[in-house]
């Protein structure tokens, strides 16, 4: 774990809620080993009414170019105040904290579904698979097209599947109406996004003796385990999901009671 500056490269408009902002080290430090399922911790600067960080996940590592990727939703002023940080621009980040979905060992049919900005560590994991020689298969679920980030980036590791509410892209419904899940049966799948679409998606996986990760977004102020505000009820009692977590296997969670 690390605070760091770093300089923001790009910082490009997806649509008008979501940014995709690349960073580096302003000290042209090398990255250390990152694993998909982290996040980090943003410093909101110049906001009177802002104390705490942002939590974030890691979108995509770029080591050639030494880069994260952040994918972020406006949904409030410290997220705005963050969006609003130009090309050249600095950023201040407590990186990487979490843990991480686990990387599989052997070849199989390897679902990762995402809703919304959840689908921001689905990225990482896809590359981090395809480098493994997997070829993994993208479910991707939002209100309309322009709610699915990042096609062409999935399309470049995987095959890519979506969903959207109005029936503007893909198939019309949430993700776990898609005919995908009728016409295979997967060894294992990744989730992220809201809470009711996780829950669901865990549901379907359980009932269909599929093992099942899920990286939570409960809110997070500290990301150390001290302020309590991301504390997620287990089977093993009440954990932050900041340092126990993001990443849950289905099966620690009171989601199937």
């Amino acid at each position: 774990m690390q605070v760091l500056d770093f300089t923001v490269r790009s910082n490009e408009t997806l649509n008008d809620q979501n940014h995709l902002i690349k960073v580096a080290p302003a000290g042209n430090e090398v990255l250390p080993e990152m694993q998909p399922g982290q996040f980090v911790q943003i410093l909101v600067d110049n906001s009177p009414h802002v104390f705490l960080r942002r939590p974030i996940s890691i979108n995509f590592v770029d080591k050639e170019k030494n880069e994260i990727w952040l994918l972020i939703q406006k949904v409030g002023e410290g997220t705005e105040k963050i969006c609003a940080i130009p090309e050249g621009g600095t950023m201040n980040l407590i990186y990487p904290l979490g843990n991480s979905f686990t990387l599989p060992e052997r070849k199989g049919k390897y679902l990762l579904v995402g809703g919304g900005v959840g689908t921001a560590p689905m990225l990482f994991l896809g590359k981090e698979m395809k480098e493994r020689g997997i070829d993994p298969e993208f479910l991707l679920g939002g209100r309309s097209s322009k709610d699915i980030l990042q096609r062409s980036d999935f399309e470049r590791y995987g095959t890519l599947h979506c969903t959207t509410e109005d029936g503007s892209l893909g198939e019309k419904g949430y993700v776990t109406h898609h005919s995908v899940l009728k016409e295979k049966k997967y060894d294992y799948i990744y989730t992220c996004g809201p809470k009711p679409m996780m829950v669901a998606v865990a549901k379907y996986a359980h009932d269909h003796g599929i093992e099942c990760e899920a990286s939570l977004e409960n809110l997070m102020a500290c990301g150390f385990g001290a302020c309590l505000c991301c504390v997620e009820k287990t089977v093993r009692g009440n954990i932050c999901a900041c340092t126990e977590g993001p990443v849950f296997n289905i099966n620690q969670l009171t989601w199937l009671d």
